[in-house]
């Protein structure tokens, strides 16, 4: 019985879903792909602020391993974007909704991470992991990794 079970899920795994769901799920991958920059940007952005009271193109460019162009390219969609402001001399400062963002982008983070940590991954890998993770995860799945650590605790 076993074998029949597990050569029926072998086939079912490989049977493509319905192009409009297979389409949609894709979608949501792009996305996904496209908010992250936006939201790795206000996440940084508002550590900055918080732990040296500036953020800089310069710094922000470093930290992430992009070029001052591409930071500076990224800075300006933010501000067209209502996330972020720029003072001459100043740096980025995050708008109201920026900074509404990067705090529920840190929140993400540390709940992926916890997750992470709690199915035994170390501590390095769970904070690298996180960092795409939770760019992509629904917030019906967030729910229930929170169900699942407060079950846990």
């Amino acid at each position: 019985m076993l074998k029949n079970t597990k050569k029926k899920r072998m086939l079912t795994d490989r049977e493509l879903p319905p192009e409009v769901t297979q389409a949609r799920r894709f979608g949501k991958t792009r996305s996904a792909q496209s908010a992250a920059v936006l939201e790795d940007y206000v996440e940084l952005i508002a550590d900055l602020l918080a732990t040296s009271g500036e953020a800089r193109p310069t710094d922000v460019a470093r930290r992430l391993g992009v070029s001052h162009a591409t930071a500076i390219k990224t800075i300006s969609r933010l501000k067209r974007e209502g996330l972020a402001t720029g003072r001459p001399y100043r740096g980025v400062f995050l708008t109201e909704t920026g900074q509404a963002l990067a705090e529920r982008m840190r929140a993400r983070h540390r709940l992926v991470v916890d997750i992470l940590l709690a199915l035994g991954v170390p501590a390095e890998a769970a904070e690298a992991d996180a960092e795409g993770i939770e760019h992509h995860v629904s917030e019906l799945t967030l729910k229930a990794f929170a169900r699942f650590l407060q079950s846990q605790g």
